[in-house]
């Protein structure tokens, strides 16, 4: 026999019940899949989200990101800056990968990343100099202007 949950309302869900759904943002870019929904143990409100991109690639993503839950996927409102993201020159020429993301600990806001180039060498990108986030991180500079100020 089982029982109906009593005062529950149509629009809640079990946080568990988001466990492996997909992450996409407005393009149609799939982030990964739902592992964990964080929860605010004071507020009682979510967080965000651990996503799970393949293997040992688990990252959070904050409440900021997600636009809405549906059925089927998390649907994000802003894309996620990750580690291993291509970057690239406003021209879309590859500069290189995200090494490391600089946030401010206070805020947790992101102030910069470090990007690989090649083996040995990397340089750090202003938020301020990063022009959109989405499959790829693109900047402002085109490679040109990129090299001379390097």
């Amino acid at each position: 026999m089982t029982t109906e949950l009593q005062g529950r309302d149509n629009n809640q869900l079990n946080a568990d019940e988001f466990r492996g759904r997909k992450v996409i943002d407005r393009e149609g870019i799939e982030y990964g899949k739902v592992k964990h929904v964080q929860i605010d143990c004071d507020t009682l409100q979510v967080t965000g989200i651990t996503v799970h991109e393949g293997f040992h690639k688990d990252y959070f993503l904050p409440r900021g990101h997600i636009d809405r839950f549906t059925d089927e996927s998390v649907l994000l409102g802003t894309a996620p800056l990750r580690k291993d993201t291509s970057v690239v020159d406003i021209d879309g020429h590859k500069i290189g990968k995200i090494k490391k993301i600089n946030k401010n600990q206070n805020t947790n806001e992101i102030e910069s990343i470090e990007v690989s180039e090649g083996l040995t060498s990397s340089r750090i990108f202003s938020k301020s100099e990063i022009w959109g986030i989405g499959e790829k991180v693109i900047l402002k500079l085109a490679r040109d202007e990129y090299k001379k100020s390097h």
